[in-house]
């Protein structure tokens, strides 16, 4: 057994998978609608900045991350950008569950978990 062949397999049946349909057939919704794309945009764009400040260790203010929790639910006001971060949510949570899965696998080369 190739781990890298069932790796490329893995990666094949979560390409083909229903959730990967379903955030390919939202962000065509959200395409369609320049105003949608625009804001989806400013709020990646925004989330990723904050992301990067955070991993550099410049934590923002509270008063900044309440304005990105606000940004976020008034973009969930929009069914096509709702139903985008809904599938990709439902994406995400399988990610993490196969790496529990892979990490769960190796437990044993660690010894016993810790309480």
């Amino acid at each position: 057994m190739n781990i890298y062949d069932k790796a490329h397999d893995l990666a094949k049946a979560m390409k083909e998978s229903k959730e990967v349909e379903e955030i390919t057939s939202a962000m065509k919704l959200v395409d369609a609608d320049p105003e949608s794309r625009r804001m989806l945009d400013d709020f990646r764009q925004r989330q990723m900045e904050l992301q990067q400040r955070m991993m550099s260790g410049d934590m923002p203010a509270q008063d900044e991350m309440e304005k990105m929790e606000k940004q976020f639910e008034v973009l969930s006001l929009n069914l096509n950008i709702r139903r985008l971060f809904d599938a990709e949510r439902r994406l995400s949570v399988i990610i993490e569950d196969v790496n529990k899965i892979i990490s769960d696998s190796l437990q044993h080369l660690y010894g016993p978990a810790q309480p």
